[in-house]
């Protein structure tokens, strides 16, 4: 009887000490500034319609940002706050069957609609992710491309995110931001929802990124490509 007590009082404290491993992080509070800008809120999912409005390409030239990412056949990449999945299902076709997207936000309802919209297309090499505002869940070191179109300045918790990011890149993975120009005045965009080059290299070279290219084609956004640093 002895044994059987003094087995159940070690089950009972192992159990204790192990139990923290099982409760998720707690979050912390979102950044309402970061590197003095003001970070933007998420896009809510009952204005999805304006991602997928009919003069998209013509304002943005969405086919020639595309073309600019080189991607290819069999990669792994990631489309990060993917909406309804404008860019999702485009990524699909470039990395063909053998490839894969993963696609990654943190409300459902979007996720939602980016399923029903592969459905209707017959688009099968997607996998959508719902991600949190800290963790945007893709596996470590397999990422190819992780591309953030109008997306990072909305991050609340941008050096959490930025850390996931670079520990899903693969050794030669690429992060794209691609963001509406701050400095031109002429983009029709609330200030808010754009960022400056000197701004993005501000903030993402302290988090363990490099600069390896830019891309100044687009009409009205800047396109940056990051390595690990």
């Amino acid at each position: 009887m002895t044994a059987l007590i003094l087995l159940f009082l070690a089950t009972s404290a192992a159990a204790q000490v192990a139990a923290p491993s099982a409760i998720a992080p707690e979050i912390p509070p979102p950044l309402t500034s970061y590197q003095g800008r003001e970070i933007a809120q998420t896009m809510h999912y009952t204005g999805a319609e304006w991602l997928i409005r009919e003069n998209r390409e013509d304002e943005e030239r969405c086919s020639q940002m595309l073309a600019q990412l080189g991607v290819k056949p069999g990669m792994r990449v990631c489309d990060m706050g993917c909406g309804n999945g404008f860019y999702s299902l485009e990524l699909a076709e470039l990395v063909g069957p053998q490839g894969s997207v993963l696609a990654v936000d943190i409300q459902p309802e979007m996720l939602h609609l980016l399923e029903l919209r592969a459905q209707q297309v017959g688009v099968h090499n997607i996998r959508p992710v719902q991600g949190t505002v800290v963790d945007p869940h893709l596996p470590a070191g397999e990422v190819d491309l992780v591309l953030c179109v109008d997306v990072y300045h909305e991050f609340s918790h941008p050096e959490q995110m930025l850390a996931a990011i670079r520990r899903a890149l693969s050794p030669t993975g690429r992060l794209v931001l691609v963001e509406f120009r701050a400095e031109d005045p002429r983009v029709p965009i609330k200030p808010l929802h754009k960022m400056s080059k000197a701004q993005i290299k501000k903030e993402l070279g302290p988090n363990g990124y490099r600069l390896v290219r830019e891309y100044d084609g687009l009409p009205w956004q800047h396109m940056m490509f990051f390595s690990r640093d």
